[in-house]
């Protein structure tokens, strides 16, 4: 009996690996910027999108999360974060002037997934959120 394996782990992209500018904006104007997120490996990957912990820079050293990127965007809520469970179900994730969508799903090998990012100018001044994707198995 011939019994044979490979280990491997989940590759994967995202582009822009770093900021997200929408730049000035007329209150109560709506811009919309894709990131993509590709699979490049062998295996099908899950996909979560989430709001940073307040002090993401702190922890940035200690978890596994890749930070995806930081958004100009309206300023921190106090609010605690979404259960884990809401997060999978939902199709969109807001954030104060954000909306990101879809901020789950499952991505085949050498597939992609275009996220949007749609700003919605809301109050005055520089705002900026920062998100997480977290992706299983990398």
């Amino acid at each position: 009996v011939r019994v044979s394996a490979k280990a491997v782990y989940s590759k994967y992209s995202i582009e822009p690996a770093s900021l997200i500018d929408f730049g000035a904006m007329i209150k109560g104007t709506k811009k919309t910027q894709t990131v993509v997120l590709e699979n490049k490996g062998m295996l099908s990957f899950r996909f979560r999108i989430q709001q940073a912990p307040e002090d993401a820079s702190a922890l940035e050293g200690k978890r596994y999360e890749k930070p995806c990127t930081t958004l100009p965007g309206c300023s921190r809520h106090s609010s605690s974060h979404q259960p884990l469970l809401e997060l999978f179900l939902q199709g969109h994730l807001t954030l104060g002037m954000f909306t990101v969508s879809p901020c789950s799903g499952s991505i085949s090998p050498w597939g992609q997934q275009k996220i949007t990012v749609e700003c919605l100018a809301g109050q005055e001044g520089t705002c900026e959120e920062q998100l997480y994707i977290d992706i299983t198995g990398r």
